[in-house]
């Protein structure tokens, strides 16, 4: 499918991506799932993976870049296109001849690592769980016994890494039309992370944070703030922080209204998490999840993967579906007056190397 058949409101970008694992894929999914012509530049190829999400939406063609033949096809990709994405180590592309300084001056050049590509561990190998280390947000996560706990890789690959690529690309796309030159988007996941940390880095300077693992109001040492254990053994969770909710969360669980008056006193806190300990663990985590359902006391369930697309909120939504029997994610964030578009499963790696060659007016032994 070319650019020109695309739907979406990107769908007047073309963006090149330089495959790779992590976080730099999503942004290039996430542009494709609101139409944009992402053609990822791969280097061998393969048979169509269903399970491969991140490649949904996208074209693919195979190039050499050790040939000279296969970096001239790369630079007239690139030449075509209003955006590159990479997420090499620094340096990689310009030893390749494809960096910045190759590249048009209109080009948004967009750069995805975790450590960035300045400072004395710019070369270094790392992952989520060292990149989050570094920002003090890991230190946070976790029981207060135990070593911290890794969010999965959310947190700093696609939080701090994804989003914020694909924050610094839109935004220099929008200064493009203004000066009609493009940026190179230097998003690393170390920049990303404490970004996103403003309410906390606040609630430290105020005194109301403490550096104590699972001692504050959103590390799970607040009782209306924590998940518990149900009488089936699976976990309800409940978020009910402003004192209107709360209020509402000790009648659904039928205490005394008065207890609100001591929502805050942390010296109260062992005692009522005791307290709905006891409680929840009576039910069935599909009971209490009807219990509460309408309410505004700020409980839901704890869903499985394979649970999540059958909740009603969230088929409504259709956010979570599987194509395939693959399950993903739906289009993020939805446009008012668009349908959201169904995911295309992800192609072939090299499907559409003949094609876009021809695009671009090369022969295909030029790859």
């Amino acid at each position: 499918m070319s650019g020109a058949a695309r739907k979406g409101p990107l769908s007047s970008l073309r963006v090149v991506e330089f495959s790779g694992l992590g976080p730099a894929p999503l942004a290039g999914q996430l542009l494709a799932d609101l139409g944009a012509d992402v053609i990822t530049v791969d280097r061998k190829a393969a048979p169509a993976d269903p399970s491969d999400i991140n490649r949904r939406g996208k074209r693919s063609v195979v190039l050499n870049l050790k040939t000279a033949e296969g970096i001239a096809a790369a630079k007239a990709l690139i030449a075509s296109a209003d955006v590159l994405i990479e997420g090499f180590r620094p340096g990689v592309m310009e030893r390749l001849g494809l960096g910045p300084d190759d590249c048009p001056e209109a080009l948004i050049y967009g750069r995805m690592t975790g450590w960035g590509q300045t400072g004395p561990w710019a070369q270094t190998a790392g992952h989520d769980i060292n990149y989050l280390a570094l920002t003090g947000a890991l230190h946070a996560m976790g029981r207060a016994d135990t070593p911290p706990v890794p969010p999965l890789n959310m947190v700093a690959d696609y939080g701090g890494g994804t989003m914020f690529l694909l924050f610094g690309i839109l935004a220099a796309v929008i200064e493009r039309g203004v000066t009609g030159k493009g940026q190179v988007v230097d998003a690393a996941m170390v920049d990303g992370v404490p970004a996103m940390m403003g309410l906390i880095h606040g609630m430290l300077a105020q005194g109301a944070w403490t550096e104590e693992r699972a001692a504050n109001w959103l590390d799970g040492a607040a009782p209306f703030y924590r998940c518990y254990t149900c009488a089936d053994g699976k976990f309800i969770s409940v978020g009910a922080l402003e004192p209107q909710f709360y209020a509402i969360l000790l009648e659904k669980l039928g205490l005394p209204a008065e207890l609100a008056e001591s929502q805050n006193d942390r010296t109260t806190w062992e005692a009522r998490i005791a307290e709905f300990s006891a409680i929840f663990a009576t039910r069935a985590r599909d009971d209490w999840a009807a219990h509460f359902d309408g309410s505004d006391a700020c409980v839901a369930p704890v869903l499985s993967f394979s649970e999540a697309p059958d909740h009603p909120q969230m088929a409504a939504r259709g956010n979570v579906m599987r194509v395939d029997g693959v399950l993903q994610s739906g289009q993020a964030p939805r446009f008012d007056g668009a349908a959201p578009q169904m995911p295309s499963p992800p192609r072939a790696i090299g499907a559409d190397t003949d094609a876009v060659l021809a695009e671009l007016g090369l022969p295909r032994d030029r790859a």
